[in-house]
């Protein structure tokens, strides 16, 4: 009925522009709105301005379901004028008035692109701004920032529509660009600048037994290249669900090992594992050793040392995280010394029910042809052993375990346009292509990730496949969380959720808080590391 409505309603709004009067273009975001953030973009609207010099007020409403306790403030922004040159285009701003790659600015609005002209703190649930200001001649942009206080919920929901505007004493038209959308809150673990770091990149996320959050992902100091790179394994730890994050541990530096400089002796592209027999969690990743600051994908050998080809290093922590043992090198157990590289599938790995410890992997063969595939540990990780590739032309995989003993392999295809499936159950022995493969899930080749949610761990009481990826075959946006009631034959329309419209890094990593809430952090278009909690309610939203 609300869609129904706005279809109408605009429609109205389009005959009345036709007979003169200036419409107010109105677009609600679909990003998160971060509570450690001063400044959030909630609205963009735009005035096309021919007959109108004045906008006098605009007026929007937050529904019931807001609250309107955890907002510290809202505020309306000019943002200028249009270039000739994009005068035909519909677009939302002329510039990003927040950015989430400027290094130490990524928290508030950038003063040089938009002028502030309003401010109501504690505003109640219909807020009036009156600016009373004058239109450029042509096309004018305008903005609504939120924020949010700081013990604000990361369960919370905005919920807001804008409800008239007035222009030189006459209501506008407005046209709206989409139907209104709870805006869901989030938190930047890392965003750029942060310690001194240009980039945090490649997200793992686990619980601990002991229900502690752990995120890693790569320290990039100077810049957002892939190895080599000075590049850290760094890790943030949260005891409350995700609400606050303790300061950042570096689980894996190599420094200066062998009197190289740092930036040739980067490790990165975690992935992380719970033992969930012991409690033991273990970081695998990749250490590059030389390689004169060249990209390790086209410049790793064959080979076993660390002079000329990357190494598969483990650390290990017994304290929930707190601390981590000193590196172990496992490249001699598990690599074939024709394959130029061997590294993780970036993100997390999988206890079996029977206690195997299992990490996606990847490799480029002899003939440079990349693999996808696992390794695994039947002794909490004190040997590990990799057998036969799942499928080639594969790269970055999550792994699940979808019934005792059968494992699923979840791929990123150089192909490009959907995600390569296949299943083992031998450890990888042998491998099957699942009835998904290159058919289910889309892609615009990259990163994603896949977790299992078993029956007796969540409120739905039954068995789910949660999987999160930019849910686009051309770019890395639309970030969604899809789930999967059939073993991951099909991830219907109705259980999906999307977190982010805009465009970022794309890479994200799931996992089960609790038995109610699924918490996914991912390389969002407003921080590096953005952390969300999300209801399962939410995503699978006609179980039965």
């Amino acid at each position: 009925m609300k869609r129904i409505f706005l279809i109408a309603l605009s429609l109205v709004m389009i005959t009345l522009s036709a007979e003169g009067a200036d419409t107010l273009r109105v677009k609600q975001t679909r990003i998160p709105i971060l509570i450690d953030r001063k400044d959030n973009v909630l609205f963009y609207f735009r005035v096309e301005a021919s007959a109108s010099k004045q906008l006098d007020e605009i007026r929007f409403c937050f529904s019931r379901r807001t609250d309107m306790k955890e907002i510290k403030a809202v505020k309306l922004y000019y943002g200028g004028t249009e270039a000739p040159q994009h005068g035909a285009a519909l677009r939302d701003a002329p510039v990003q008035y927040l950015s989430a790659h400027d290094r130490c600015r990524t928290r508030e609005a950038n003063p040089s692109y938009s002028v502030k002209l309003q401010e109501v703190t504690a505003p109640p649930r219909e807020v009036i701004f009156a600016p009373a200001y004058p239109l450029f001649p042509g096309i004018n942009y305008f903005w609504v920032s939120l924020e949010m206080k700081p013990h604000t919920s990361l369960l919370s929901v905005i919920d807001a529509e804008m409800v008239s505007a007035t222009l030189d004493g006459k209501k506008a038209p407005l046209l709206f660009a989409a139907e209104s959308t709870p805006h869901r809150m989030g938190i930047g673990v890392r965003h750029a600048g942060d310690d001194g770091v240009a980039a945090y990149r490649i997200p793992g996320l686990v619980t601990t037994r002991k229900g502690t959050l752990l995120g890693v992902y790569d320290v990039r100091y100077n810049s957002s290249v892939d190895l080599q790179e000075h590049i850290d394994v760094g890790l943030s730890r949260s005891t409350d669900k995700g609400q606050s994050w303790e300061k950042m541990r570096l689980p894996l530096s190599f420094g200066e090992s062998g009197g190289l400089p740092k930036a040739q002796n980067g490790v990165g592209d975690p992935s992380i594992l719970v033992d969930d027999q012991t409690g033991t969690i273990w970081i695998a990743a990749l250490w590059v050793h030389g390689m004169g600051n060249g990209r390790a994908w086209v410049n790793s050998m064959d080979g076993i040392t660390p002079e000329t080809t990357g190494q598969l290093v483990l650390t290990k922590s017994s304290d929930d995280g707190k601390s981590w043992s000193e590196p172990v090198n496992i490249t001699p157990q598990v690599k074939d010394p024709s394959w130029k590289l061997l590294l993780q599938g970036p993100g997390r790995g999988i206890t079996m029910q029977d206690g195997t410890l299992v990490f996606p992997i990847q490799f480029i063969d002899s003939v440079r042809v990349p693999h996808a595939g696992i390794m695994y540990s039947k002794d909490h990780g004190e040997s590990w052993a990799i057998h036969a590739p799942a499928r080639s032309n594969t790269t970055e995989a999550q792994v699940v375990e979808t019934e005792p003993g059968v494992l699923m392999l979840n791929m990123r295809d150089n192909r490009g346009g959907s995600r390569a499936v296949a299943v083992t159950r031998d450890l990888g022995r042998t491998w099957t292509e699942h009835p998904s493969s290159r058919r289910v899930l889309q892609e615009p080749v990259c990163m994603a990730s896949l977790i299992r949610v078993r029956a007796s761990e969540n409120v739905l009481g039954r068995d789910v496949l949660l999987f999160s990826n930019p849910n686009s075959t051309q770019h890395r946006n639309r970030i969604t969380i899809k789930a999967s009631l059939d073993g991951g034959l099909t991830f219907p329309e109705e259980h999906q959720l999307l977190l982010d419209e805009e465009s970022g890094w794309g890479y994200s990593c799931l996992t089960l808080i609790d038995e109610e809430t699924v918490g996914i952090l991912y390389e969002s278009s407003v921080a590096h590391m953005t952390f969300q909690a999300v209801k399962l309610t939410d995503i699978v939203k006609q179980a039965f």
